[in-house]
């Protein structure tokens, strides 16, 4: 992985999206201190620089009745790398998993997962993963309450 070297406008451009995507390419300028069309090149090229990843809103789960949000450790059967690989692309099916990580450790995945409630996540573990055959075993853990859930990537300092 090499790092990749930001100049002080790019880094301003990326803190100035990542409090708020939705903002206008003449907004975005004023603020950064660029005009539109040049501000709008560079945030191209950070785009296809793979940096700028692409655009969400962010939504609150609890607003659309998913009142459980869990973190889930998963162990496999098998180690193997077509296992590991065949597991990743189940998450990718389901919508209630909404991160899923290869982790270092005794567990071999570690998922972020939503549900409407307890009963609804009790039958996502059971029938969901519990059922799928290199799952060996799952714990979870319930988040009692949110004290911080940010996307932000911190951004070196500018000069």
């Amino acid at each position: 992985m090499t790092d990749v070297v930001l100049n002080a406008t790019d880094i301003r451009i990326l803190q100035a999206l990542q409090k708020d995507a939705g903002i206008s390419n003449v907004q975005l300028a004023e603020l950064v201190g660029m005009s539109p069309s040049p501000c709008l090149r560079r945030v191209k090229q950070l785009e296809a620089s793979g940096i700028i990843k692409g655009q969400v809103a962010l939504v609150d789960r609890k607003k659309l009745g998913f009142g459980v949000l869990a973190t889930i450790q998963v162990r496999l059967q098998s180690h193997t790398e077509a296992g590991a690989e065949d597991f990743a692309r189940a998450m990718n099916d389901l919508p209630e998993v909404l991160s899923c990580w290869a982790m270092t450790g005794r567990q071999d995945f570690l998922l972020v997962a939503v549900a409407r409630d307890i009963e609804s996540f009790g039958d996502f573990v059971t029938h969901k993963l519990l059922s799928m055959p290199n799952v060996r075993d799952v714990q979870s853990s319930l988040v009692l309450k949110e004290y911080k859930n940010h996307t932000a990537i911190p951004m070196p300092k500018v000069p």
